[in-house]
């Protein structure tokens, strides 16, 4: 049975301050939030459909920071989407929340236990305090340490978020931060690189020629570095980079985004497996299971023609539950 999420967004509001980077209708493509009866409507309606084809959904509040909104509303909506994992559990399978690491205490993760709150990802962007100050997130590194092993001995699946290339970062910032989200156990990542939207700080620092983001190709090396370590600590990454978007293509400066960029960085740790075992030019034979097959070639054929560039050409052989091996021909 496939998976989804019913993706329910409350841009910005119960947000504390401006983050620099942050341009939340343009990210989500919505200003107003929802009400209460609304989502009624629109469970409803996803009720039937999921039910068509098949298929189980989460309901996630993203957007803002869900903990932080405020309190009558957040419990407005959590007993609607309570009624509806209720009543219809094998259609709803729970409910997940994205939410600020200073806006976890007891008192919060009491009221969403509760209302069946399945699974909470924290907003962290970084575990450097240098980044964190300079990009005006308003909570700490420790924060999101102290909001993790809460959101853990309650029971909850942990989710944390981090960004690449955000004003004052280095690529061994993300490296350290990936190591401490591996040191606190959390169940799943999110992976963003900055993308600089109009109307941000990071904008105002880019045309003062003060920031610019880490470019494509470094971007995408440490995004395959990072969906290495945490798929070998056993940790998902359930998201490479912003959702293909209109309004995030039209209002960009700078920055990276790519609308296959996850496909992108799939290619890239192909790559690197093939060269870590073709070390010369000539002629291949390449074993992978069927499912590995495009990331071999390369998004748009990019691993084929770095390939023949060093002399390298290979026909592919399919084989169940293979990675990738190399047989050379002559």
């Amino acid at each position: 049975m496939k998976q989804t999420n019913i993706s329910v967004f409350i841009p910005h509001r119960g947000c504390p301050n401006m983050c620099s980077f942050c341009n939340q209708r343009t990210i989500s493509g919505h200003s107003t939030a929802i009400t209460p009866k609304e989502l009624d409507s629109l469970l409803s309606a996803q009720w039937e459909h999921l039910k068509s084809i098949d298929t189980i959904a989460q309901i996630a509040f993203f957007g803002g920071s869900f903990t932080a909104i405020e309190r009558d509303y957040m419990c407005s909506l959590l007993e609607v989407a309570n009624k509806y994992i209720t009543d219809y559990p094998e259609v709803f399978s729970g409910i997940r929340c994205s939410t600020r690491p200073d806006a976890i205490d007891r008192e919060v993760l009491d009221i969403l236990r509760h209302y069946g709150m399945s699974a909470i990802e924290l907003g962290a962007q970084s575990m450097n305090d240098t980044v964190l100050a300079a990009n005006k997130r308003g909570h700490t590194a420790r924060d999101v340490v102290n909001a993790s092993l809460l959101i853990k001995e309650y029971g909850f699946e942990l989710g944390l978020q981090m960004m690449t290339g955000l004003y004052m970062d280095k690529p061994e910032y993300c490296i350290a931060t990936a190591e401490k989200f591996i040191e606190l156990s959390c169940d799943t990542v999110r992976i963003y690189p900055t993308v600089i939207l109009k109307d941000t700080e990071l904008d105002l620092l880019r045309q003062q020629d003060i920031y610019e983001s880490f470019d494509f190709d470094t971007t995408v090396t440490l995004c395959a570095r990072l969906t290495d370590m945490f798929e070998n600590a056993g940790i998902r990454v359930i998201r490479l980079g912003l959702h293909a978007s209109e309004d995030v293509e039209k209002n960009m400066t700078g920055g990276v985004y790519h609308p296959a960029f996850c496909e992108i960085v799939g290619s890239r740790r192909m790559l690197e497996l093939i060269l870590s075992q073709v070390k010369e030019k000539g002629k291949y034979e390449f074993y992978t299971d069927k499912r590995n097959i495009s990331k071999l070639i390369g998004q748009k054929g990019c691993n084929r023609e770095f390939l023949l560039k060093m002399g390298v050409t290979f026909k592919i052989k399919e084989e169940k539950g293979t990675l990738f091996r190399a047989k050379r021909l002559n």
